[in-house]
């Protein structure tokens, strides 16, 4: 085993410590818990949908607490302004003007983990700036540039209020490596243990129990270039996802039928390149953590609803459907392509 196999391996286990520590506070998560710990690990941002009430706020504390770095939150509103993510004003004890640093810039460089809970409250200026912060890991402010060389966005959609909301256009959803469903537990058990076990009571004291900074953030973004770089994709491989990004945009070609829909006419565009670059650095990362030195299609079968779902544009008819109709058409094309 050379060196980078080795650093390879070591980082393997503690990124299945870290998903065992943050499982401590999240139960009945088991496959979010893998898809956020994937995403990490391939330093890629996540759209979250979910109920109110089923723990992405926590799930994501818990993830800030194992990784270590600083953890930031804002609330979308309809007042909420670009600069507010940047500073804030107040009076101050002395009666003057005073200003102070907002939740985007108040950590600096150490911020890790940022979520924006409620993104389609905030109007599209807002929104703007935030696929700035994504993209280029900055922003101006005070005559100066902030750097986040470690961050990663994580936000929500209110999906169940229609009122004073701006939904993300196709072009912000595609800037999201991932989006994660997050649903509450099925098992009976598990749900009892939510109700009635006081430990899940106190989310801070949930959250504080975990252990803290079980590994460096700042060598993140390294060990993802490692991982990125060691695990290999076959030529049937890549004919295999190839395949599969032809069908995202042509459904009928592939002889995928839904009822009741024409699937000739149901697509604008299919996948994007940049959706399918993720989709097979997700799926490295997903191969990486399950042992193995190169991927297969169970590892890009294993990602692919949750990196590319939320991509696809459908023909205005049916955009309106599009949380119904995704699921079957997700489906349908990988039963209708064949595996290698």
């Amino acid at each position: 085993m050379d060196r980078n196999d080795a650093l390879l391996a070591d980082w393997r286990q503690r990124a299945l410590a870290l998903e065992t520590e943050v499982a401590k506070a999240v139960i009945g998560q088991q496959r979010v818990v893998r898809l956020v710990n994937t995403a990490v690990f391939a330093r890629g941002h996540v759209l979250l949908q979910g109920d109110v009430g089923v723990g992405k706020t926590t799930l994501l504390r818990a993830f800030a607490q194992v990784l270590g770095g600083a953890f930031a939150r804002t609330e979308g509103t309809v007042d909420l302004m670009p600069n507010d993510l940047i500073y804030y004003t107040y009076i101050s004890e002395q009666g003057r003007p005073a200003v102070e640093a907002g939740p985007l810039i108040h950590h600096g460089e150490n911020l890790a983990l940022f979520f924006f809970n409620e993104i389609n409250r905030a109007r599209p200026q807002v929104q703007s700036l935030l696929l700035r912060v994504m993209a280029e890991r900055s922003v101006s402010a005070f005559n100066r540039e902030f750097h986040f060389p470690h961050l990663l966005v994580f936000a929500d959609r209110n999906r169940v209020e229609r009122e004073e909301t701006f939904e993300i256009s196709s072009a912000a959803r595609d800037r999201f490596m991932m989006e994660i469903t997050i649903d509450a537990p099925a098992d009976d058990a598990q749900r009892r243990a939510l109700m009635f076990d006081p430990r899940f009571h106190d989310t801070d004291r949930l959250i504080g129990a975990l252990a803290a900074a079980m590994v460096p953030h700042h060598e993140l973004n390294g060990v993802a270039a490692q991982i990125q770089a060691g695990i290999s994709a076959s030529d049937t491989l890549q004919d295999y996802a190839l395949a599969l990004w032809r069908a995202t945009a042509d459904p009928a070609r592939y002889g995928i039928k839904l009822d009741d829909l024409d699937t000739a006419q149901l697509m604008l565009a299919g996948a994007s390149p940049r959706g399918m670059s993720l989709l097979l650095r997700a799926a490295r990362v997903a191969a990486w953590l399950e042992g193995r030195s190169f991927v297969t299609p169970e590892d890009v079968q294993a990602v692919f609803v949750e990196t590319i779902a939320h991509r696809l544009c459908y023909q205005p008819v049916y955009e309106l459907h599009r949380h119904e109709i995704s699921p079957r058409l997700m489906a349908g094309i990988l039963a209708a392509v064949a595996s290698p």
